[in-house]
């Protein structure tokens, strides 16, 4: 399996080399030369595989679909270290619950972290841990978060060898507890950076480093932010796990509604739905931050600055520069790197936008991808909250109550799975303000907010973050 950047760039790589990289030597995403193709007899296959060997197994009958370049012995052991009971707190590891009706949950939160992001970040570590260790090479990671992808990068990072990981965040506008999750970690190869503005100026500053190819090169620096497709990749897999769990029959379809604010989520499962995983719709949930619900409504995608990007009560979809949103783009207009990169280097780059309202393609995002929206607020998501518990005893956190909101909108007669975000507790006062009440935290997380933090406050400068990283790199 060949990958290419959605720019147009002429290498072909391997999926190991794109792994240690990040983003295209022309700022472009990368992405399959071609999307493999699932058959019925396949779908079958993986049905089996799920019901009588687990979800391991299924990551890796998915993963070697696109991964040539490690041995499938060790992809396989790769896989089950990964994905354990242990690790996940149940067997099942994405289990399947009903809400009401044909509106569905998806479990992704019982990782270490308590977040989906640990679904894809725990096979992240091992699988840079295993390939630095065959190239004898070492990484510095540069990160940004909004609150979930910092604490599960970490957490899967610490104590591996051969890397260092440098996490930028918006200072202040995580929740107490996300912040905690990362700032109380006192590993060495573990360096936060909190950034005086917003979550799109920390993106902004990791694509910068990572356009800088001669510091790049000299400090081997890696990303570990769904713009590495092997980051992507590895959420592909709970895509399938979700219907294989929610069907009986390949004929049956799924719709799936995705809280989103940098669109690598539900670009995962684009994925899917285009190696032909039976899916009718991806609902895209927005907040108040609504670019992508914007989009997929009028055609317009028009980033947003600092003064207009929200301080929201789902704060990891803070967002209004959706990174993973140009992969999409770039099928959306027949896989046209050079019509690709104008679009965001010209477009979104010099004007802060593009218009694709006037183009035909811009219908196919709906008929042909599947793809609709909707928005939720502050007001929309205690109303949630509320009610959810209220009516089915199930405690929801910020942004599944958004995905909540947003598919009952979108409900037909086929299942809506909601994919969850995070427990309930990475967003307590929000939980206590709709309930009145604190919701669980787990006995390894008491007191987390209260512990010595590893942190430094950095002004949005490219340069000072350069000049961190050469200081402890040296």
């Amino acid at each position: 399996m060949l990958y290419l950047s959605t720019r147009g760039h002429a290498d072909r790589k391997r999926f190991c080399d794109i792994l240690l990289e990040g983003l295209a030597p022309d700022g472009g995403l990368y992405l399959p030369v071609e999307y493999p193709q699932i058959n019925d007899a396949k779908l079958t296959q993986l049905r089996e595989v799920l019901a009588s060997q687990g979800y391991a197994a299924l990551a890796f009958e998915i993963l070697s679909l696109y991964i040539d370049d490690i041995p499938a012995d060790d992809l396989r052991a790769l896989c089950a270290k990964t994905y354990t009971e242990e690790v996940f707190g149940t067997k099942a590891i994405v289990p399947v619950r009903t809400l009401d009706g044909n509106l569905l949950i998806e479990a992704l939160s019982n990782g270490p972290t308590l977040a989906f992001k640990d679904m894809a970040m725990q096979l992240l570590g091992n699988l840079f841990e295993y390939e630095l260790a065959r190239r004898g090479a070492e990484l510095n990671i540069l990160g940004a978060t909004s609150g979930d992808t910092g604490s599960a990068a970490e957490y899967a990072m610490r104590g591996k060898k051969g890397v260092r990981v440098f996490m930028t965040s918006p200072n202040g506008r995580m929740s107490p507890f996300q912040q905690a999750q990362m700032f109380s970690l006192q590993d060495e190869n573990i360096h936060n950076i909190a950034i005086e503005g917003v979550f799109d100026d920390c993106q902004d500053i990791v694509k910068a480093v990572s356009n800088d190819h001669a510091f790049k090169a000299e400090y081997k620096i890696g990303t570990v932010n769904s713009i590495n497709w092997a980051r992507l990749l590895a959420q592909v897999v709970y895509y399938f796990a979700g219907y294989l769990q929610a069907t009986s029959r390949n004929e049956e379809k799924v719709s799936f509604t995705v809280p989103s604010g940098n669109f690598g989520n539900i670009c995962a499962g684009h994925v899917a739905r285009q190696m032909g995983l039976p899916i009718a719709k991806l609902v895209v949930a927005t907040n108040e931050n609504d670019v992508l619900d914007e989009f997929f409504r009028t055609g317009v995608y028009q980033v947003r600055g600092a003064a207009h990007t929200y301080e929201t009560s789902s704060p990891s979809m803070d967002i209004s520069k959706a990174s993973n949103f140009e992969r999409f783009v770039f099928d959306l207009v027949g896989r046209d790197g050079q019509r690709t990169k104008l679009l965001f280097t010209q477009g979104v780059g010099q004007q802060g936008k593009f218009d694709l309202s006037a183009d035909v393609c811009f219908q196919d995002a709906a008929t042909k991808y599947g793809f609709v929206s909707g928005k939720s607020t502050h007001a929309d998501r205690l109303a949630t909250i509320k009610d959810t518990f209220e009516r089915f005893g199930q405690m929801i956190d910020t942004h599944t109550a958004d995905g909540v909101k947003v598919a009952r909108e979108h409900l037909r007669a086929e299942p809506m799975i909601v994919l969850e975000t995070a427990l309930p507790i990475k967003f307590a006062a929000t939980i206590e303000e709709a309930l009145n009440r604190q919701p669980e935290r787990p006995a390894k997380f008491e007191g987390i907010e209260d512990l010595p933090k590893r942190v430094v406050v950095m002004a949005s400068d490219v340069e000072q973050v350069k000049a961190y990283i050469q200081k402890h790199c040296d």
